[in-house]
């Protein structure tokens, strides 16, 4: 199972395969050094910008991380180089076939569980529809929203390739 940290600070947690970048405060310049420094930190993680195509091409990150609604990753695609990870957020089923179709390398599937982050936002989708989202779309599923060390286990039986969160890699 891939754990994929999800942070706004430039410190990989040890235990994550993946790290992904997500400072929305930012300034292109800032988010850059920030990815450089990522990389720097820990050369042997994958490290994933959010949002930001153009930071991640001129940092060299590993990738790309887009909210659902973005341009479709196959449009993307021609401008980036071999290799280059190209992740959509996706909140139902329908999302995560269109993804799929526009040529997404791999999609996170949330909210899971409540998350911790927004208190009263969404019950969570459950495990029941985690399965079935990962029998539908045959790209890597990243289980997202109210991941803990206990519920890990439980996506991964679900069928997710990992789990991605934040609250999940609070603590050393």
């Amino acid at each position: 199972m891939i754990f994929c940290q999800i942070a706004e600070h430039a410190r990989p947690h040890p235990h994550a395969d993946w790290f992904q970048l997500r400072a929305k405060h930012l300034s292109a310049r800032q988010l850059h050094s920030l990815t450089r420094q990522a990389l720097f930190l820990a050369p042997e993680k994958k490290v994933i910008v959010n949002s930001r195509l153009d930071v991640a091409l001129a940092a060299c990150a590993h990738g790309v991380h887009l909210p659902s609604h973005s341009p479709a990753p196959r449009l993307l695609r021609p401008l980036t180089p071999p290799g280059f990870l190209i992740g959509v957020s996706c909140h139902t089923l329908d999302e995560l076939r269109q993804a799929e179709a526009e040529g997404a390398d791999y999609a996170f599937f949330s909210p899971i569980f409540q998350p911790f982050s927004k208190p009263g936002y969404h019950p969570g989708l459950g495990l029941s529809v985690l399965r079935e989202a990962c029998v539908i779309v045959n790209i890597p599923l990243f289980a997202l929203g109210g991941i803990t060390i206990e519920n890990a286990p439980h996506c991964e039986e679900a069928g997710a390739a990992g789990v991605a969160g934040i609250s999940l890699f609070s603590s050393p």
